[in-house]
């Protein structure tokens, strides 16, 4: 049932057969334990080690490679099968290493805890375990107390629940048992219930349990993430679609090789080894150890950067990102109320500073606030006296404290003990005799202190109050109330201007209202604070009467400092930043403004989405940047309409109703820190600093790595194409076979090996986050790769069999040792020059890449090897080469280098061109507006500055207007 919040708490007690005062017997609750069981939720296993192995074997390259192994094997070709099956086991260890890992770091992080709980049972009051939990408990719940199951409100005393991990609301509900009749009411709004895993942040209240385990809302939510089935990713589809069309093309090769053989009369069995040795020069071996190995160092990379990677093949699709859908509390601020306006009498101070109070760091100057007016100081300080937050050392640094409590009350206090009012010594100082708590129908907090007779004991932001009081008779007893403005005003009849207490008239009235709006609008949280001098206890009764009014406090959660740049820079890469949050539309917008999510006021909230069919969602995710007071399903289904629309969605969450839309989306991107469970689980990225930024910052290291692998990728398989050439074209040209077996295996393990790896590792290129991001379902060989690789693997095959036919012809012995040799270079050469899509080699340096420089050094060094060596000479079949020959094959190599390098060139003048171009034709669009505008007489100034201009007079006006309201109720400007 989830209409509990429609019903009379009397209904719910009937309908629950339980009492309010009695609870439920034992006898009940063990009966019921068996009907509904425990209090927990199901949780979805994780995968075992073997899963992630046999994931990682049945990539389609990996059959292929093992197929290879096993047909070498077959014909007696012991040293390739061997040498395959040993890059198999590779593949298969890195792999599983990574993603097995990153189960393990999740693990770690996940740490499950049962909170017990107060409970009603026989009427007596017992602590039990909230595992135990039935329909019908009646349980206590007080601050800080973790809420067990989803329970209707029976009483409250100032209850306020944290519901952030489930509506996403950064603010704590006010609780009442108050029936609500509305239909359909989003979870956020239903103020009479409390939900599993939520946190009481204030005052103590009673509720009966309705729900229990998977029947909660949380409960519902995991149901959610468990139907969810994970989508490959775009590099695992691309890959499987590669080594799919390199399969076929594997196929046709060997048909067509066995083919021609049978028709010369060739043996069947030499013809069948040497297609299985065309197959192993086409297969990029080393292409699934590459890529995986790519994927792991990205990571490494993205975990320095505190970006925690759950699945591996998901830092290329990173890279991919088109939109990226954020919440907005701790991701795009800083998680934490912070107070930024102080507005007394018409006078607002606006606060920038850090409010964080150091230890052993009391600056020797007076605070800034207190050198300001001392209505500043009485409302900073009447705003911490009536409060019940405190502060306590930080334990994660030691110098600095941290407020404990209610967040509004905390940033209060804060805000005090950075301008030297620290509420330890104001309590000392004017100790707290009585309290009223605050009620959500009040929607106020009054304190009362015991005011100091002594003159010199009275603090420094009271004494304009002293002196005033002691013209009126002297005060014993002050009283402090905060809470939401209009209600203040309600029970106000003075306000505080000047060091007196003037009549709250209709005009302050009216003044203090606007003001509030103003700071509602810009997305801030506005309290109230008044004070009333009693000069005995017999005053007590009524006292939120006839009170002073002192001013307002506007606090916000600040926009993390970072993320501004963060979201500039994804504009710049054609990656459009949303914000999805349960907040209120006003902070919402203000904070999507500040960090320039929105320039507009555009903002949809889930009951406006409700009534949207699917074009019409379409259209306005189009338009619209910001939705606010969304639920898990408006979230989830906005994901999945970008996603049909063809974009590459990552989504930011850290709540259980985040779960399905993490797990949705094509990257999920879970927070580290207050994060739940459910959402680390269901994320493929885990932010550990829970910050934009760093997203940001993946995304670029996710460009990167994807530009890399697509540069080993065309590395690999033009180097393999060229071998290939080299192996079909010498029979045309009636030459024996120009590589052996082993030959053709040696070059796919040092150059298709350690060079292709060191590519993986190649520093971003200039426009890494300059440019959009391509497109989601391009093809892998695109943008001139698959034409790359054919024109240099023909010139690498070309140089190769030329050389080595030109020596085969002349008689030298050593012409397949040369041939071996000129084709090993050129795969070196060619290694250097695509090292950047655009500029030259000379350009970004040889040593912007240690290691690939390193690994087309030890390459070097190694085919040396099997040149002089006289083990390797005999196990490759190899002959010395003299200086000369050596040289020659240098230098011939090289023509590969230089063709690509002059490609390059062709490419970059002719952007050069076209840039110029364009700019030329923009220069004329812009000439022949301004003759247009001169033609016409109109100014260069935009409308928005006429408007300003225009409306001069009138802000003029109005202010004068207002001045002479503020003059005739007696205030004075300073």
């Amino acid at each position: 049932m989830s209409n509990w919040y429609k019903l009379d708490t009397q209904e719910v007690l009937q309908q629950l057969s339980s009492d309010a005062t009695f609870g439920l017997s034992a006898a009940e609750a063990s009966r019921r334990l068996e009907k509904y069981g425990f209090n927990e939720l199901i949780e979805q296993g994780q995968r075992s080690p073997w899963q992630i192995l046999w994931e990682q074997l049945t990539a389609t390259l990996v059959i292929i490679l093992i197929v290879a192994a096993v047909v070498s094997g077959l014909l007696g070709d012991y040293k390739d099968a061997v040498g395959i099956v040993a890059i198999v086991v590779l593949i298969a260890v890195l792999g599983f290493s990574q993603e097995y890992q990153a189960q393990k770091a999740i693990a770690t992080l996940k740490k499950l805890s049962v909170p017990n709980v107060k409970v009603l049972r026989n009427g007596n009051s017992e602590e039990i375990s909230a595992r135990y939990l039935v329909p019908g408990d009646i349980v206590q719940l007080e601050a800080e107390d973790i809420v067990p199951a989803d329970c209707r409100v029976l009483e409250s005393v100032g209850l306020r629940i944290q519901e952030t991990t489930l509506t996403g609301v950064s603010e704590p509900t006010d609780k009442d048992p108050h029936t609500l009749s509305q239909a359909d009411l989003q979870l956020a709004d239903r103020h009479n219930m409390v939900y599993m895993g939520t946190i009481v942040t204030y005052g103590r209240g009673q509720a009966v349990v309705t729900e229990t385990g998977m029947k909660t809302e949380m409960g519902r939510i995991a149901l959610m993430v468990h139907a969810v089935e994970p989508e490959p990713t775009r590099l695992q589809k691309r890959l499987d679609e590669l080594g799919k069309g390199l399969a076929v093309a594997s196929l046709v090769l060997v048909a067509v090789i066995l083919a021609l053989g049978m028709l010369r009369g060739e043996d069947w069995k030499i013809m069948l080894l040497t297609s299985i040795t065309l197959v192993v020069a086409a297969l990029p071996e080393g292409l699934p150890a590459v890529v995986t190995i790519a994927l792991a160092l990205g990571a490494r990379q993205m975990l320095k950067r505190r970006a925690l990677i759950r699945n591996l093949p998901a830092v290329e699709t990173l890279g991919s990102v088109t939109v990226i859908c954020s919440g907005k509390t701790g991701t795009l601020t800083e998680n934490r109320m912070t107070v930024t306006v102080l507005d007394v009498a018409g006078q607002r101070i606006d606060l920038t500073t850090r409010m964080r109070a150091s230890v052993g760091e009391r600056s020797q100057e007076r605070p800034f606030l207190l050198c300001q007016p001392p209505a500043i100081s009485l409302l900073l300080a009447g705003s911490t006296l009536c409060n019940n937050a405190l502060l306590e050392a930080d334990t994660d640094e030691p110098r600095y404290f941290r407020a404990v409590g209610d967040p509004t009350e905390g940033a209060l206090v804060m805000a005090a003990a950075h301008q030297g009012l620290w509420k330890a010594d104001l309590e000392y100082l004017i100790p707290r005799v009585a309290e009223v708590p605050y009620d959500s129908r009040r929607q106020c907090m009054t304190t009362i202190h015991k005011f100091p007779t002594i003159p010199s004991k009275i603090p420094c932001a009271l004494e304009t109050v002293w002196h005033w009081s002691e013209k009126i008779g002297g005060m014993s007893y002050i009283v402090f109330t905060k809470g939401t403005v209009n209600s203040l005003l309600d029970i106000c009849s003075h306000i505080w201007i000047n060091g007196q207490a003037k009549p709250l008239t209709e005009i302050w009235h009216r003044h203090i209202s606007v003001t509030y709006s103003q700071l509602a609008k810009n997305g801030l949280r506005v309290m109230g604070a008044a004070f009333r001098p009693l000069q005995s206890a017999e005053e007590w009764e009524d006292v939120e009467q006839n009170l002073i009014f002192i001013g307002m406090v506007g606090m916000n959660d600040p926009a993390r400092p970072e993320v501004r740049d963060a979201v500039l820079t994804c504009k710049r890469a054609g990656i459009r930043p949303v914000m999805i949050t349960g907040d209120h539309p006003l902070t919402a917008r203000f904070i999507a403004r500040e960090v320039g999510i929105a320039t507009d006021n555009r903002i949809f909230t889930s009951e406006e989405l409700s009534k949207l069919n699917t074009e019409e969602l379409r259209c306005t995710l189009d338009d619209v940047s910001v939705y606010a007071r969304v639920s898990s399903k408006h979230k989830f289904e906005i994901v999945e309409t970008l996603q049909q629309q063809g974009h590459i969605v990552a989504m930011t969450g850290d709540g259980i109703n985040d779960a399905p839309a993490l797990k949705t989306a094509d990257i999920g991107v879970a927070m580290g820190i207050r994060g739940t469970d459910v959402a680390k689980e269901a994320a493929d990225m885990v932010l550990l600093d829970d910050n934009f930024a760093t997203l940001v910052a993946a995304v670029k290291e996710g460009r990167v790595i994807y530009d890399n692998i697509r540069k080993f990728i065309k590395y690999l398989l033009s180097s393999n194409v060229g071998e290939l050439w080299v192996m079909l074209l010498a029979p045309f040209l009636g030459m024996p076979l120009p590589l052996l077996p082993l030959q053709i295996l040696w070059i796919n393990l040092t150059t298709d090996g350690l060079p292709a790896l060191a590519l993986g590792v190649e520093p971003a290129e200039r426009d890494t986050m300059n440019r959009p991001p391509h497109p989601p379902n391009e093809n892998i060989f695109s943008r001139g790769m698959g034409r790359d690789i054919i024109w240099i693997g023909l010139l690498m095959g070309f140089v190769s069999l030329g050389t080595g036919y030109w020596y085969w012809k002349t008689g030298n012995s050593a012409w397949q040792t040369i041939l071996f040799t000129t084709l090993t270079l050129s795969q070196m050469g060619n290694a250097l020059a695509i090292r950047s899509e655009r500029d030259s080699l000379f350009k970004i340096g040889l040593l912007s890449n240690k290691p690939l420089l390193g690994a087309v050094t030890l390459t070097l060094g190694l085919q040396i090897a099997v040149l002089y060596v006289p083990f390797f000479q005999k196990l490759f079949n190899t002959a010395p080469l003299s200086a000369v020959d050596l040289a020659i094959c240098l230098g011939i190599s090289s023509v590969v280098f230089w063709c690509v390098e002059l490609e390059k060139w062709v490419l970059r003048r002719s952007q050069t061109q076209t840039k110029k171009l364009h700019l030329l034709s923009e220069t004329k669009q812009d000439n022949d507006v301004q003759l247009r505008q001169r033609a016409s007489g109109s100014a260069f100034a935009s409308p928005r500055v006429r408007l300003c201009n225009s409306s001069k007079p009138h802000y003029r006006a109005s202010s004068l207007r207002l001045h002479l309201r503020l003059k005739a109720s007696g205030y004075k400007r300073k």
